[in-house]
């Protein structure tokens, strides 16, 4: 058969091949553009994990809590950009595959079917042939046949003249059909020939020249979509940048000071610094010569008048259960470094007030006076009822908070108070407004009746003046308090030193915490450890003892278990014992020790490297220092 069907199946082979090239591309796309889906999907879920659950309003003011939240917010705009790059891929190019390559088998089985069309007409006209061919061959050989017959009949004196004329007829009726199907032959062949030169001239050409531009198609549109491959995440590139300049410049905003004001700010308590104790002198009744040069009776106290002499039981019965200010007797103050954990166990020195420079010569021995020194630095006044709130710089959270906010510090009191003010005034704004809305509709309705009854809008006007009746009575409670608090801080220097002036009554001390305990309703006077001045009631002294009764230990707020032993030979340590385990009362505020208690109630402080600590969660006795 003289036709070209394997280059059909040539092109068919290399067509199919080029669309599953085009679907395995499209496959490709859709693997990547998934990947950007899941990229995209996991910052956003990672900015929702760490943004703020809480309102504005509750979240820090801190710089670097603000530059956070900007790179949150920068990092959720670029994971936008990721699902615009993912969308992108999926319309302008996985998509716009997937379209074309369905368009692209339907014109190849197009072409295809029409390649077998031609095929198959030419095959049918090559049969036509054939057969023509064929017949003539075989009518031929037919009308030899007859031939050899009738001359073999003619030339044979025997036979009849009837055989003769019947021979000699089928010779001219073979001969004749000979001859037709020769003529018939030659038609078809002839047909054949020029439906054979048009289909290799004009039909498979044509076809074969629609299978090449239908797959220059397809190698362009490839092209096309390796571009938009390309472009959709280049056109997202400028926001990218800005998005990570945003982060940049969030970075750049961090201000330390700032963050050091706005903490300065938040806890400022208000309080005045605690005043220097006086010097009681508790030997003036002891017989001295006058010639010792050493401090005589009279001698003048810190406001210069003449000490008075106190019976010493006295002192030493009231100096006996004084408490530190913060509801336990006041500890004995640690070395100021602690000594090294597993070797060295050696504690720095002592921080130990000579006692020399006072008393320059005397007939007694100095363990005597350092006693009454040590008696002296024990006595200290316990904090008023009214002041537990404030204990240890925070405020009880069994109880609800006052309304006033008087269990919080003076500064921080007043900014409750004032923030407190401006919501009620803008609330108090909110009434004013609906208040002229509704009246300026009152009017419109008494001056056209028709859009609405005016009497129906008395009760809400009645009730929006109520609210500001009540905004305004809430206001002004407020304000009252506010003024309070603001009186009691511009005049709480004059008192303290009219006070220091006139009663010779010091401010409470400072505790060990670092943090100032003074009353927010009344000023903190310290009892003197001497007879109280003439002008001081007795009946306002029981009053002024009677505030300072609380005899509360401190809380536990963990336990640790010793490393090592220690022998706290130091004045203000614990000794304790190897594997010992102990209370936790307070924690290391930096300086290497924790204050602890033994389960027979002793306390002191021991090297916080010394124990392994377990801190109690959600304890009542945790405290946040101020």
């Amino acid at each position: 058969r003289p036709w070209g069907g394997d280059q059909f199946e040539n092109l068919d082979k290399h067509t199919q091949w080029g669309i599953d090239f085009m679907e395995r591309y499209a496959k490709f796309v859709k693997e990547r553009l998934e990947i950007e889906q899941n990229y995209a999907k996991q910052l956003r879920n990672l900015v929702k994990k760490y943004c703020p659950k809480r309102s504005k309003e509750e979240e820090p003011r801190f710089t670097t809590c603000l530059s956070f939240y900007s790179i949150l917010n920068e990092l959720n705009d670029y994971a936008g950009q990721r699902e615009l790059v993912a969308e992108e891929m999926g319309h302008k190019v996985y998509g716009e595959l997937m379209r074309y390559s369905q368009d692209l088998k339907a014109e190849r089985k197009h072409h295809l079917q029409e390649g077998r069309k031609a095929q198959q007409y030419l095959d049918h006209c090559w049969k036509l042939m054939d057969n023509s061919k064929k017949k003539f061959e075989r009518e031929c050989r037919e009308a030899e046949k007859s031939q050899v017959t009738y001359e073999k009949l003619d030339n044979d004196i025997n036979a009849t003249k009837s055989e003769v004329e019947k021979a000699k007829s089928q010779y001219y009726l073979r001969t004749h059909m000979a001859d037709e199907n020769k003529n018939e032959y030659a038609a078809q062949l002839q047909n054949f020939n020029a439906e054979q030169r048009k289909h290799f001239n004009n039909a498979i050409p044509h076809i074969f020249k629609n299978l090449q531009d239908m797959d220059e198609r397809r190698t362009v549109k490839l092209g096309e979509t390796y571009r938009n491959f390309a472009e959709a995440e280049r056109r997202v590139i400028p926001i990218i940048s800005k998005c990570l300049e945003g982060m940049v410049s969030a970075a750049k905003a961090v201000d330390e000071r700032r963050d050091s004001g706005i903490v300065v700010e938040s806890f400022k308590s208000g309080f005045e610094p605690p005043g220097d104790f006086p010097f009681e002198d508790f030997s003036q009744n002891l017989n001295r010569s006058g010639s010792d040069g050493t401090i005589s009776t009279s001698a003048p106290r810190g406001d210069g008048t003449p000490g008075s002499r106190p019976d010493p039981r006295h002192v030493m019965n009231k100096t006996k259960n004084k408490l530190w200010p913060f509801g336990t007797k006041k500890p004995k103050c640690p070395p100021s470094t602690p000594p090294p954990p597993p070797q060295s166990s050696s504690s720095s020195s002592t921080r130990v007030r000579s006692s020399s420079n006072l008393f320059p010569t005397t007939r007694f021995s100095t363990d005597l006076v350092s006693h009454y020194l040590s008696e002296i630095k024990t006595t200290v006044p316990r904090i008023p009822h009214n002041l537990k709130g404030l204990r240890r710089g925070v405020r009880d959270e069994v109880g609800p908070s006052p309304e006033d906010f008087s269990h919080l510090p003076p500064e921080q009191r007043r900014k409750r108070l004032q923030q407190r003010i401006d919501e009620l005034q803008k609330e108090l704004q909110k009434e004013v407004d609906q208040r002229d809305a509704l009246n300026k509709m009152k009017d419109v309705y008494e001056k056209n009746p028709q859009l609405g009854d005016p009497n129906s809008l008395h009760p809400k006007i009645s009730e929006t003046i109520c609210n500001m009746e009540k905004l305004r009575s809430e206001i002004h409670r407020n304000e009252k308090w506010l003024a309070e608090v603001e009186g009691k801080q511009s005049s709480r220097g004059d008192r303290r030193h009219s006070a220091d002036n006139h009663h010779h009554a010091p401010p409470g001390r400072e505790s060990p915490e670092g943090s100032y305990t003074d009353d927010t309703n009344q000023e903190h006077h310290t009892p003197h450890r001497s007879q109280p001045p003439p002008a001081v009631p007795t009946s306002e002294h029981h009053e002024f003892d009677d505030e300072f009764d609380d005899d509360d230990p401190l809380p536990v707020i963990g336990h640790c278990k010793a490393l090592y032993s220690f022998d706290g030979h130091d004045e203000g340590t614990l000794v304790m014992a190897e594997d010992e385990v102990l209370y936790i009362i307070e924690q290391d505020k930096g300086d290497g020790w924790t204050r602890a208690r033994k389960q027979s109630g002793e306390e002191g402080y021991v090297p916080t490297t010394y124990v392994e600590i377990t801190m109690e969660k959600n304890c009542k006795g945790a405290v946040t220092y101020i």
